[in-house]
Protein backbone atom coordinates (compact mmCIF):
# COMPACT_ATOMS: atom_id res chain seq x y z
CA UNK A 1 0.00 0.00 0.00
CA UNK A 2 1.59 3.40 -0.80
CA UNK A 3 2.20 5.58 1.63
CA UNK A 4 -0.50 8.47 1.83
CA UNK A 5 2.11 11.28 2.60
CA UNK A 6 3.55 10.41 -1.02
CA UNK A 7 -0.09 9.80 -2.51
CA UNK A 8 -0.95 13.10 -1.01
CA UNK A 9 2.25 14.95 -2.74
CA UNK A 10 1.45 13.27 -5.98
CA UNK A 11 -2.17 14.53 -6.22
CA UNK A 12 -0.43 18.30 -5.87
CA UNK A 13 -0.69 20.86 -8.67
CA UNK A 14 1.83 21.02 -10.68
CA UNK A 15 3.36 24.75 -11.58
CA UNK A 16 4.17 26.33 -14.54
CA UNK A 17 5.51 29.90 -14.44
CA UNK A 18 6.69 32.04 -17.45
CA UNK A 19 8.31 35.21 -16.42
CA UNK A 20 8.43 37.87 -19.55
CA UNK A 21 10.88 40.39 -19.63
CA UNK A 22 9.75 44.08 -20.46
CA UNK A 23 6.05 43.23 -21.27
CA UNK A 24 3.83 46.11 -20.59
CA UNK A 25 0.47 45.24 -18.25
CA UNK A 26 -1.57 46.25 -20.89
CA UNK A 27 0.16 44.47 -24.00
CA UNK A 28 -2.61 41.97 -24.20
CA UNK A 29 -5.49 41.46 -26.30
CA UNK A 30 -7.82 39.85 -24.43
CA UNK A 31 -7.24 42.70 -21.62
CA UNK A 32 -8.06 45.15 -24.00
CA UNK A 33 -4.94 45.97 -26.15
CA UNK A 34 -6.45 46.62 -29.95
CA UNK A 35 -3.00 46.32 -32.00
CA UNK A 36 -1.24 43.57 -30.04
CA UNK A 37 -1.64 40.01 -31.55
CA UNK A 38 -1.58 37.33 -28.08
CA UNK A 39 -3.71 34.44 -28.95
CA UNK A 40 -2.02 31.78 -26.23
CA UNK A 41 -2.43 34.52 -23.66
CA UNK A 42 -5.86 34.96 -24.45
CA UNK A 43 -6.68 31.84 -24.47
CA UNK A 44 -4.86 31.67 -20.43
CA UNK A 45 -6.83 34.79 -19.65
CA UNK A 46 -9.67 32.88 -21.15
CA UNK A 47 -9.15 29.75 -18.31
CA UNK A 48 -8.03 31.81 -15.35
CA UNK A 49 -8.00 34.85 -13.19
CA UNK A 50 -6.12 38.17 -14.26
CA UNK A 51 -4.67 39.98 -12.16
CA UNK A 52 -5.30 44.24 -13.93
CA UNK A 53 -3.27 45.78 -10.67
CA UNK A 54 -0.26 44.02 -10.22
CA UNK A 55 2.70 46.65 -9.31
CA UNK A 56 6.63 45.53 -8.62
CA UNK A 57 8.50 46.41 -5.41
CA UNK A 58 11.24 48.61 -7.74
CA UNK A 59 14.57 48.80 -7.88
CA UNK A 60 18.17 50.18 -7.00
CA UNK A 61 19.75 49.66 -10.03
CA UNK A 62 18.88 50.26 -13.29
CA UNK A 63 18.30 46.91 -14.28
CA UNK A 64 15.14 46.39 -12.74
CA UNK A 65 14.54 43.02 -13.86
CA UNK A 66 17.31 41.59 -11.64
CA UNK A 67 15.33 42.91 -8.28
CA UNK A 68 11.67 42.09 -9.20
CA UNK A 69 13.13 38.53 -10.36
CA UNK A 70 14.62 38.23 -6.39
CA UNK A 71 11.62 39.19 -5.27
CA UNK A 72 9.12 37.07 -7.22
CA UNK A 73 11.53 34.17 -5.57
CA UNK A 74 11.81 35.20 -2.32
CA UNK A 75 8.34 36.80 -1.76
CA UNK A 76 10.41 39.40 0.09
CA UNK A 77 10.07 43.47 -0.94
CA UNK A 78 13.18 44.61 -2.83
CA UNK A 79 15.31 45.44 0.01
CA UNK A 80 15.02 42.17 1.59
CA UNK A 81 15.30 39.65 -1.71
CA UNK A 82 18.60 41.43 -1.95
CA UNK A 83 21.29 40.45 0.64
CA UNK A 84 23.38 43.39 0.26
CA UNK A 85 21.04 46.11 -0.78
CA UNK A 86 22.95 49.32 -2.05
CA UNK A 87 22.93 51.60 -5.11
CA UNK A 88 24.74 49.55 -7.89
CA UNK A 89 25.09 51.53 -11.28
CA UNK A 90 26.48 48.05 -12.97
CA UNK A 91 28.27 47.21 -14.69
CA UNK A 92 26.96 43.61 -13.59
CA UNK A 93 23.82 44.69 -11.93
CA UNK A 94 23.41 41.34 -10.38
CA UNK A 95 21.30 40.82 -7.11
CA UNK A 96 22.36 38.08 -4.99
CA UNK A 97 19.65 36.53 -2.60
CA UNK A 98 20.01 36.38 0.99
CA UNK A 99 21.09 32.52 1.75
CA UNK A 100 18.78 33.27 4.60
CA UNK A 101 15.80 33.50 2.22
CA UNK A 102 13.80 30.42 0.92
CA UNK A 103 13.13 30.78 -2.95
CA UNK A 104 9.87 29.78 -4.16
CA UNK A 105 10.88 26.98 -6.16
CA UNK A 106 13.21 25.99 -3.24
CA UNK A 107 10.31 25.54 -1.12
CA UNK A 108 8.74 23.49 -2.80
CA UNK A 109 11.60 21.46 -4.10
CA UNK A 110 11.44 20.47 -0.48
CA UNK A 111 7.96 19.16 -0.34
CA UNK A 112 8.86 16.74 -2.80
CA UNK A 113 8.08 18.86 -6.01
CA UNK A 114 10.64 18.38 -9.28
CA UNK A 115 12.23 21.70 -10.21
CA UNK A 116 13.07 22.96 -13.43
CA UNK A 117 14.45 26.21 -14.69
CA UNK A 118 15.23 27.40 -18.30
CA UNK A 119 15.52 30.45 -19.71
CA UNK A 120 17.47 33.74 -17.97
CA UNK A 121 18.92 33.97 -14.37
CA UNK A 122 19.35 37.37 -13.49
CA UNK A 123 20.49 36.30 -9.68
CA UNK A 124 23.53 34.59 -8.09
CA UNK A 125 24.51 30.88 -9.32
CA UNK A 126 23.93 29.76 -5.36
CA UNK A 127 20.40 30.46 -5.28
CA UNK A 128 20.15 28.85 -8.48
CA UNK A 129 21.86 25.88 -7.65
CA UNK A 130 20.11 26.00 -4.26
CA UNK A 131 16.19 26.31 -6.11
CA UNK A 132 16.00 23.75 -9.16
CA UNK A 133 17.13 20.54 -9.27
CA UNK A 134 16.99 19.67 -13.26
CA UNK A 135 17.95 23.06 -15.54
CA UNK A 136 18.35 23.72 -19.61
CA UNK A 137 19.43 26.34 -21.67
CA UNK A 138 20.03 28.50 -18.86
CA UNK A 139 21.31 32.00 -19.13
CA UNK A 140 23.28 33.99 -16.57
CA UNK A 141 23.07 37.74 -17.43
CA UNK A 142 20.67 40.42 -17.91
CA UNK A 143 20.72 40.94 -21.75
CA UNK A 144 22.03 39.66 -25.11
CA UNK A 145 21.02 38.88 -28.52
CA UNK A 146 18.24 36.92 -29.45
CA UNK A 147 20.11 34.33 -31.93
CA UNK A 148 22.84 34.08 -29.70
CA UNK A 149 22.40 33.30 -26.64
CA UNK A 150 25.15 31.97 -24.03
CA UNK A 151 23.77 29.24 -22.38
CA UNK A 152 24.71 26.09 -20.23
CA UNK A 153 22.84 23.68 -18.43
CA UNK A 154 22.34 23.00 -14.35
CA UNK A 155 25.18 20.52 -14.56
CA UNK A 156 27.54 22.48 -16.44
CA UNK A 157 27.13 25.65 -14.34
CA UNK A 158 28.13 23.08 -11.15
CA UNK A 159 31.19 22.08 -12.89
CA UNK A 160 32.36 25.58 -13.87
CA UNK A 161 32.07 24.82 -17.60
CA UNK A 162 32.07 27.83 -20.34
CA UNK A 163 28.40 29.21 -22.24
CA UNK A 164 27.80 27.85 -25.30
CA UNK A 165 25.26 29.55 -27.89
CA UNK A 166 21.90 28.13 -27.93
CA UNK A 167 20.86 26.83 -31.44
CA UNK A 168 17.60 29.36 -32.34
CA UNK A 169 16.09 32.11 -30.78
CA UNK A 170 16.01 32.98 -27.01
CA UNK A 171 12.20 32.50 -26.85
CA UNK A 172 12.44 29.34 -29.12
CA UNK A 173 15.57 27.80 -26.99
CA UNK A 174 13.59 28.54 -23.71
CA UNK A 175 9.94 27.32 -24.49
CA UNK A 176 11.50 24.48 -26.03
CA UNK A 177 13.33 23.13 -22.89
CA UNK A 178 10.54 23.44 -21.13
CA UNK A 179 7.89 21.83 -23.62
CA UNK A 180 10.75 19.09 -23.46
CA UNK A 181 10.55 18.55 -20.11
CA UNK A 182 6.81 18.87 -19.58
CA UNK A 183 6.88 15.42 -22.28
CA UNK A 184 9.59 13.44 -21.01
CA UNK A 185 9.21 13.62 -17.65
CA UNK A 186 8.00 10.48 -15.44
CA UNK A 187 5.32 11.84 -13.79
CA UNK A 188 5.43 9.94 -10.10
CA UNK A 189 5.60 13.24 -8.31
CA UNK A 190 4.74 17.07 -8.85
CA UNK A 191 6.99 19.62 -11.05
CA UNK A 192 7.03 23.06 -10.52
CA UNK A 193 9.29 24.62 -13.56
CA UNK A 194 10.20 28.15 -14.21
CA UNK A 195 10.73 29.25 -17.62
CA UNK A 196 12.34 32.96 -17.66
CA UNK A 197 12.10 34.77 -21.13
CA UNK A 198 14.29 37.35 -22.34
CA UNK A 199 11.68 38.37 -24.72
CA UNK A 200 10.37 41.14 -25.44
CA UNK A 201 13.49 43.05 -24.22
CA UNK A 202 15.83 44.77 -26.56
CA UNK A 203 17.64 44.06 -29.37
CA UNK A 204 13.95 43.43 -30.32
CA UNK A 205 14.44 41.53 -32.90
CA UNK A 206 11.36 39.17 -34.34
CA UNK A 207 11.62 36.75 -36.45
CA UNK A 208 10.60 38.04 -39.65
CA UNK A 209 7.47 36.70 -39.91
CA UNK A 210 5.86 37.52 -37.11
CA UNK A 211 7.26 41.41 -37.52
CA UNK A 212 5.72 41.61 -40.70
CA UNK A 213 2.03 40.84 -38.56
CA UNK A 214 2.79 44.65 -37.51
CA UNK A 215 2.98 47.91 -40.03
CA UNK A 216 4.46 50.62 -37.71
CA UNK A 217 2.75 53.34 -39.82
CA UNK A 218 -0.41 51.60 -38.41
CA UNK A 219 0.10 51.81 -34.79
CA UNK A 220 -1.32 54.19 -32.52
CA UNK A 221 0.72 56.15 -30.26
CA UNK A 222 0.56 55.93 -26.34
CA UNK A 223 -2.46 58.33 -25.29
CA UNK A 224 0.52 59.64 -23.43
CA UNK A 225 2.95 60.22 -25.75
CA UNK A 226 5.29 63.03 -25.42
CA UNK A 227 8.61 64.14 -27.41
CA UNK A 228 10.58 64.39 -24.23
CA UNK A 229 10.24 63.92 -20.60
CA UNK A 230 8.90 67.38 -18.94
CA UNK A 231 11.93 67.89 -16.26
CA UNK A 232 14.32 65.82 -15.43
CA UNK A 233 13.58 62.56 -13.29
CA UNK A 234 17.43 61.20 -12.36
CA UNK A 235 17.61 58.93 -14.77
CA UNK A 236 16.98 60.36 -18.40
CA UNK A 237 20.57 59.46 -19.82
CA UNK A 238 20.63 56.07 -18.74
CA UNK A 239 21.02 53.35 -21.75
CA UNK A 240 17.23 52.08 -22.19
CA UNK A 241 16.98 56.40 -22.62
CA UNK A 242 19.79 56.86 -25.27
CA UNK A 243 17.93 53.85 -27.65
CA UNK A 244 16.13 57.36 -29.59
CA UNK A 245 17.26 60.78 -30.00
CA UNK A 246 14.99 62.98 -28.08
CA UNK A 247 12.41 64.74 -29.16
CA UNK A 248 11.23 61.12 -29.44
CA UNK A 249 9.76 61.24 -32.81
CA UNK A 250 6.22 59.11 -33.78
CA UNK A 251 7.69 57.05 -36.42
CA UNK A 252 10.08 56.33 -34.40
CA UNK A 253 8.45 55.13 -31.46
CA UNK A 254 5.79 53.08 -34.19
CA UNK A 255 9.37 51.43 -35.15
CA UNK A 256 9.85 50.40 -31.62
CA UNK A 257 6.60 49.58 -30.44
CA UNK A 258 6.20 47.64 -33.65
CA UNK A 259 9.17 45.20 -33.10
CA UNK A 260 8.23 45.55 -29.26
CA UNK A 261 4.67 43.41 -30.68
CA UNK A 262 6.38 41.52 -32.66
CA UNK A 263 8.55 39.92 -29.81
CA UNK A 264 5.45 39.48 -27.65
CA UNK A 265 3.66 37.99 -30.32
CA UNK A 266 6.53 35.61 -31.10
CA UNK A 267 7.00 34.45 -27.66
CA UNK A 268 2.72 34.11 -27.44
CA UNK A 269 3.53 31.41 -30.02
CA UNK A 270 6.19 29.77 -28.07
CA UNK A 271 4.23 29.60 -25.28
CA UNK A 272 1.95 27.87 -26.70
CA UNK A 273 3.90 24.70 -27.65
CA UNK A 274 4.32 24.17 -23.42
CA UNK A 275 0.82 24.97 -22.80
CA UNK A 276 0.25 21.98 -25.90
CA UNK A 277 2.40 19.53 -24.34
CA UNK A 278 0.71 19.68 -21.00
CA UNK A 279 -2.60 19.56 -22.84
CA UNK A 280 -1.10 15.93 -24.76
CA UNK A 281 0.74 14.64 -21.96
CA UNK A 282 -3.05 15.52 -19.47
CA UNK A 283 -1.23 17.65 -17.10
CA UNK A 284 -3.20 20.50 -18.00
CA UNK A 285 -6.09 20.28 -15.45
CA UNK A 286 -3.25 19.56 -12.56
CA UNK A 287 -1.11 22.24 -13.74
CA UNK A 288 -1.46 26.01 -12.10
CA UNK A 289 0.01 27.86 -14.99
CA UNK A 290 1.06 31.66 -13.99
CA UNK A 291 2.26 34.48 -16.91
CA UNK A 292 3.97 37.53 -15.35
CA UNK A 293 6.83 39.89 -16.46
CA UNK A 294 9.65 41.61 -14.33
CA UNK A 295 8.99 44.99 -15.08
CA UNK A 296 6.69 47.14 -18.04
CA UNK A 297 8.25 49.71 -20.13
CA UNK A 298 7.91 53.08 -21.41
CA UNK A 299 8.06 53.45 -25.05
CA UNK A 300 7.11 56.25 -25.82
CA UNK A 301 4.74 57.12 -22.90
CA UNK A 302 6.00 60.42 -21.13
CA UNK A 303 8.62 60.94 -23.31
CA UNK A 304 10.69 57.89 -22.06
CA UNK A 305 11.32 54.71 -23.21
CA UNK A 306 12.94 52.21 -20.47
CA UNK A 307 12.14 50.99 -17.22
CA UNK A 308 14.04 53.57 -14.93
CA UNK A 309 10.30 55.27 -14.10
CA UNK A 310 7.71 55.30 -11.74
CA UNK A 311 4.44 56.02 -14.20
CA UNK A 312 2.23 52.72 -14.56
CA UNK A 313 3.38 51.48 -17.85
CA UNK A 314 6.53 50.73 -16.23
CA UNK A 315 5.91 49.52 -12.62
CA UNK A 316 2.18 47.07 -13.76
CA UNK A 317 2.87 44.20 -14.89
CA UNK A 318 0.68 41.71 -16.37
CA UNK A 319 -0.57 38.71 -13.93
CA UNK A 320 -2.20 35.37 -15.12
CA UNK A 321 -3.14 32.70 -13.18
CA UNK A 322 -5.11 29.66 -14.07
CA UNK A 323 -5.38 26.30 -12.83
CA UNK A 324 -7.21 24.00 -9.83
CA UNK A 325 -8.50 26.68 -7.51
CA UNK A 326 -9.23 29.41 -9.79
CA UNK A 327 -11.48 30.98 -11.43
CA UNK A 328 -11.81 30.88 -15.15
CA UNK A 329 -12.80 34.13 -17.21
CA UNK A 330 -12.33 36.59 -14.23
CA UNK A 331 -10.69 40.09 -13.50
CA UNK A 332 -9.61 41.10 -10.26
CA UNK A 333 -8.57 44.52 -9.61
CA UNK A 334 -7.57 44.54 -6.45
CA UNK A 335 -4.03 46.43 -5.59
CA UNK A 336 -1.40 43.76 -5.21
CA UNK A 337 2.21 43.11 -5.58
CA UNK A 338 3.54 41.00 -8.06
CA UNK A 339 6.08 39.17 -5.40
CA UNK A 340 2.43 38.43 -3.78
CA UNK A 341 2.78 35.17 -6.17
CA UNK A 342 4.53 33.14 -3.56
CA UNK A 343 2.40 33.12 -0.70
CA UNK A 344 -0.39 32.53 -3.39
CA UNK A 345 1.05 29.31 -5.38
CA UNK A 346 2.08 27.71 -1.96
CA UNK A 347 -1.78 27.97 -0.28
CA UNK A 348 -3.29 26.71 -3.83
CA UNK A 349 -0.60 23.73 -3.85
CA UNK A 350 -0.63 22.57 -0.26
CA UNK A 351 2.82 23.19 0.53
CA UNK A 352 3.59 25.63 4.04
CA UNK A 353 4.84 29.04 3.47
CA UNK A 354 7.98 30.12 5.18
CA UNK A 355 8.06 32.58 7.58
CA UNK A 356 9.38 36.18 6.67
CA UNK A 357 7.64 36.90 3.76
CA UNK A 358 6.61 40.27 3.02
CA UNK A 359 3.77 38.99 0.77
CA UNK A 360 0.29 38.60 1.00
CA UNK A 361 -1.77 35.36 -0.49
CA UNK A 362 -4.26 36.35 -3.01
CA UNK A 363 -6.45 33.08 -2.66
CA UNK A 364 -8.58 35.56 -0.58
CA UNK A 365 -8.96 37.70 -3.79
CA UNK A 366 -9.69 34.75 -5.76
CA UNK A 367 -12.67 34.45 -4.09
CA UNK A 368 -14.25 37.08 -4.70
CA UNK A 369 -13.48 39.19 -1.38
CA UNK A 370 -11.68 42.26 -2.87
CA UNK A 371 -9.08 41.67 -0.71
CA UNK A 372 -6.05 43.29 -1.55
CA UNK A 373 -3.19 46.25 0.12
CA UNK A 374 -4.73 49.20 0.92
CA UNK A 375 -1.73 50.74 -0.86
CA UNK A 376 1.27 50.19 -2.67
CA UNK A 377 4.77 51.74 -2.96
CA UNK A 378 7.75 51.17 -5.05
CA UNK A 379 11.42 52.60 -5.70
CA UNK A 380 13.96 53.66 -7.85
CA UNK A 381 17.25 54.55 -7.13
CA UNK A 382 17.67 57.48 -4.86
CA UNK A 383 15.54 60.00 -7.28
CA UNK A 384 11.67 58.45 -7.27
CA UNK A 385 9.62 56.86 -5.06
CA UNK A 386 5.77 56.23 -5.58
CA UNK A 387 2.79 55.36 -3.51
CA UNK A 388 -0.62 54.76 -4.95
CA UNK A 389 -4.14 53.84 -2.87
CA UNK A 390 -5.67 52.69 -6.13
CA UNK A 391 -7.25 55.56 -7.24
CA UNK A 392 -4.60 58.39 -5.67
CA UNK A 393 -1.21 58.39 -6.70
CA UNK A 394 1.92 60.36 -5.66
CA UNK A 395 5.70 59.81 -7.38
CA UNK A 396 8.14 61.85 -5.35
CA UNK A 397 11.44 62.68 -7.70
CA UNK A 398 14.99 64.08 -5.52
CA UNK A 399 17.34 65.37 -8.19
CA UNK A 400 20.58 67.20 -7.50
CA UNK A 401 18.93 68.10 -3.63
CA UNK A 402 15.65 69.09 -4.80
CA UNK A 403 12.03 67.29 -4.27
CA UNK A 404 9.23 67.29 -6.82
CA UNK A 405 6.37 65.42 -6.91
CA UNK A 406 2.85 64.42 -9.49
CA UNK A 407 -0.35 63.33 -8.33
CA UNK A 408 -2.68 62.03 -10.51
CA UNK A 409 -6.04 60.37 -10.27
CA UNK A 410 -5.81 57.09 -11.79
CA UNK A 411 -9.92 56.63 -11.56
CA UNK A 412 -10.53 59.51 -14.07
CA UNK A 413 -6.67 59.94 -15.56
CA UNK A 414 -5.34 56.28 -16.26
CA UNK A 415 -2.75 57.41 -18.63
CA UNK A 416 -1.75 60.00 -15.89
CA UNK A 417 -1.92 63.39 -18.57
CA UNK A 418 -3.01 65.65 -15.38
CA UNK A 419 -0.69 66.57 -12.85
CA UNK A 420 -2.91 67.56 -9.54
CA UNK A 421 -0.04 68.27 -7.19
CA UNK A 422 0.00 71.77 -7.22
CA UNK A 423 -3.48 72.14 -7.45
CA UNK A 424 -4.64 73.65 -3.73
CA UNK A 425 -8.00 71.75 -4.05
CA UNK A 426 -6.05 68.32 -3.57
CA UNK A 427 -3.27 69.20 -1.38
CA UNK A 428 -4.45 67.41 1.02
CA UNK A 429 -4.54 63.85 -1.33
CA UNK A 430 -0.90 65.02 -1.45
CA UNK A 431 -0.02 65.25 2.25
CA UNK A 432 -2.25 61.85 3.01
CA UNK A 433 0.39 59.47 0.83
CA UNK A 434 3.44 61.66 1.44
CA UNK A 435 2.47 60.73 4.60
CA UNK A 436 1.81 57.10 3.92
CA UNK A 437 5.07 56.62 1.93
CA UNK A 438 7.24 57.64 4.82
CA UNK A 439 5.89 55.21 7.15
CA UNK A 440 6.36 52.55 4.63
CA UNK A 441 9.55 53.79 4.23
CA UNK A 442 10.29 53.65 8.12
CA UNK A 443 9.00 49.84 8.31
CA UNK A 444 11.10 48.43 5.81
CA UNK A 445 14.04 50.63 6.26
CA UNK A 446 14.72 52.53 3.13
CA UNK A 447 17.46 54.62 3.39
CA UNK A 448 18.15 55.75 0.04
CA UNK A 449 16.15 58.33 -0.38
CA UNK A 450 14.32 59.57 3.18
CA UNK A 451 11.41 61.14 2.61
CA UNK A 452 10.77 64.19 5.62
CA UNK A 453 6.92 64.32 6.65
CA UNK A 454 6.60 67.38 5.70
CA UNK A 455 6.00 68.78 2.11
CA UNK A 456 8.08 69.50 -0.74
CA UNK A 457 11.11 71.74 -1.56
CA UNK A 458 14.88 72.59 -1.48
CA UNK A 459 16.64 69.87 0.72
CA UNK A 460 18.95 70.91 3.10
Amino acid sequence: MPDADLTNRARRPNVLIVIADDHRADAIRALGHATVMTPVLDRLVGRGTAFTRATIAGSLMPAVCAPSRACLLTGRGVFRADADPDLDYGPEFEVRIPADACTLPERFWAEGYETFFTGKWHNDVPALLRSFEHGRSIFHGGMCDHDAVPVRDLDEIRRGAPPRVGAGFSSEIFCGEAERFVRTRTPDRPFFAFVALTSPHDPRTPPPAFRAIYDSEKIPLPKNFQGTHPFDNGELSVRDELLASRPLSPAVVREHLADYYGMISHHDACIGSIYEALRETGQEDNTLVVYVSDHGLALGSHGLLGKQNLYEPSVRVPLILAGPGVPAGRRCASLIHAYDLYPTLCELAGVAAPSGLESRSLVPALAGNGAGRGTVCTVYMDCQRMVTDGRWKLIVYRVSGTERCQLFDLEADPDEMNDLAASPVHGGEVARLRERLVHWQAAVGDRWMPLADAGVGEVR
